[in-house]
């Protein structure tokens, strides 16, 4: 089973993975730049995303399980989307990582990145407002399209 995604490469300007984590995510932050965190442990699904995601301008943390993920949370507060797999190793899935990063903050939108089978985690479970779907294989310009409506960010879509 080979998994094959085809993406435009896009070659930013040199250094650009070289620029520092904000410290405080708002100062040196791009203006209206949103923090995302990509939790999936397919490394191969985790990059893609990211770098998708970090092409679109946003601030991108990964992690590859709940509790890791949790733990970047802790550093990062200023999250502003969650964007996981459901199917995580280690004793958390992504609908359980959800319900605890949106304890203390329930507004905090969240899109579940699933294949097949993992569909019933959540249907079973019903989605709250603010929860969105992703089937895999997805391509990136569906990702990018559910990312600006979860996070709000329409004013920047050059509609043509």
């Amino acid at each position: 089973a080979t998994l094959c995604i085809y993406l435009p490469r896009h070659l930013g300007e040199a250094g650009e993975e070289d620029l520092p984590l904000p410290d405080d995510g708002s100062a040196a932050a791009a203006p209206g730049s949103k923090t995302i965190l990509v939790v999936d442990d397919e490394p191969l699904v985790r990059m893609v995303t990211v770098e998708v995601l970090s092409d679109l301008g946003y601030s991108v943390l990964e992690a590859e399980d709940g509790p890791s993920a949790l733990r970047v949370l802790a550093a990062y507060p200023e999250l502003d989307l969650l964007v996981t797999d459901v199917g995580l190793p280690n004793g958390m899935n992504g609908r359980q990582l959800a319900d605890a990063i949106r304890a203390p903050r329930p507004e905090l939108p969240v899109l579940f990145v699933t294949g097949y089978a993992e569909n019933a985690v959540l249907n079973h479970g019903h989605l709250e407002r603010g929860m969105q779907v992703l089937t895999k294989p997805f391509a990136a310009d569906v990702l990018a399209r559910r990312v600006r409506e979860l996070v709000g960010q329409e004013s920047s879509d050059r509609s043509g």
